[in-house]
């Protein structure tokens, strides 16, 4: 039966959200969002960042407010006064600095992706038990009040059984953007393919079998890639992700008894309708599109996992980062794309 309204989203207490003591590791582009989300948004508290340049990290700090800048890792890990790290490195430094981490016995919310691929992301589960410490990935639409609601449609049936999901994520690169960069796991996989493969197995789980097309680009990374994904329920995901054109970033969940349309991005803070199948009847979901600032509610959630006592997010366990990643994996080896930390492990 068609809903009568959405679901609202659902968000902790906010007195069940302690305000922690966080470091940033990796003052970069996505580190500038999140420090903004962070000190605006939440009640979190920055209380150090590192860098491998002292200089960059002092910049940041001056910029933010943020009480200590250290050079490396290591100097930011011996700091007491942290009780969680956030990981904004570049894609081939989130395993070793996540796993560094751990081994300090800290919290930690690595930046998408996890790591580079399955086998790396299973190393941080396993030292994540092992230490008894809360390993996150921070694929932020994840937890944005958007997809709690996409979550709960798909949970009470109200598309009834679906049997087809399209998505594309497409954007426009200078030659001399680092996406292009083939020692920094370069191609559009790990940075837009990320999301199409991510909300695939959220809305069909993980995916039984994998069709994959690619295309280089100059540089010796991979520039598009097209991808079909049949999963156990006996969806299909259609999916294309691109370094070459800007592309509409639309998202369709066609259901036998009602489709979900989200306007693109379709990861992002933004729009998407509800339509049932007969046309009869249109629910909206409208919102500001406010983008990075909701990087407050990984923030939020992971300060309220921590107070909770958990070792695993409810909203983006760590098995759903595995298999984003072993059918990321599997997409990379039909196309032919290895990074080069794989090339000499």
């Amino acid at each position: 039966m068609f809903p009568q309204t959405l679901p609202a989203p659902r968000r902790p207490l906010k007195n069940q959200i302690p305000a922690l003591r966080w470091g940033i590791v990796g003052p970069g582009w996505i580190a500038d969002h999140f420090a903004n989300a962070l000190r605006h948004h939440t009640q979190q508290q920055l209380v150090a960042v590192s860098s491998r340049s002292l200089e960059k990290a002092q910049a940041f700090a001056s910029k933010w407010d943020i009480p200590h800048a250290v050079e490396g890792l290591d100097a930011l890990l011996s700091r007491q006064d942290i009780d969680v790290v956030y990981i904004a490195t570049p894609h081939n430094h989130h395993f070793p600095d996540g796993l560094r981490t751990l081994q300090a016995g800290k919290h930690v919310l690595i930046e998408k992706p996890l790591a580079l691929n399955a086998q790396q992301a299973l190393q941080l589960q396993q030292e994540a038990h092992k230490q008894q410490r809360l390993c996150v990935e921070a694929m932020w639409c994840d937890f944005a009040p958007k997809y709690d609601v996409i979550r709960q449609l798909l949970a009470d049936g109200a598309l009834g059984d679906v049997h087809t999901l399209i998505a594309d994520h497409g954007e426009y690169f200078t030659q001399d953007h680092r996406i292009f960069n083939l020692d920094l796991a370069g191609g559009p996989m790990l940075d837009l393919g990320s999301y199409l493969i991510g909300f695939s197995v959220l809305v069909g789980g993980a995916p039984d079998s994998i069709v994959a097309q690619g295309q280089p680009a100059p540089g010796g990374v991979n520039g598009q890639t097209s991808m079909l994904l049949t999963h156990g329920n006996g969806m299909h995901s259609v999916l294309n992700t691109t370094l070459f054109s800007n592309t509409p970033g639309t998202a369709v969940i066609a259901g036998r008894d009602a489709t979900l349309y989200l306007d693109g991005q379709f990861y992002a803070p933004g729009n998407f309708r509800l339509t049932s199948s007969d046309g009869r009847h249109t629910l909206r979901w409208e919102e500001p599109t406010n983008r990075y600032i909701q990087l407050c509610h990984e923030i939020e959630h992971t300060a309220w996992c921590i107070h909770q006592g958990l070792l695993d997010s409810p909203v983006r366990p760590l098995a759903t980062s595995l298999a984003t990643l072993h059918a990321m994996d599997e997409v990379r080896k039909q196309i032919g794309v290895v990074f080069n930390e794989e090339r000499t492990a």
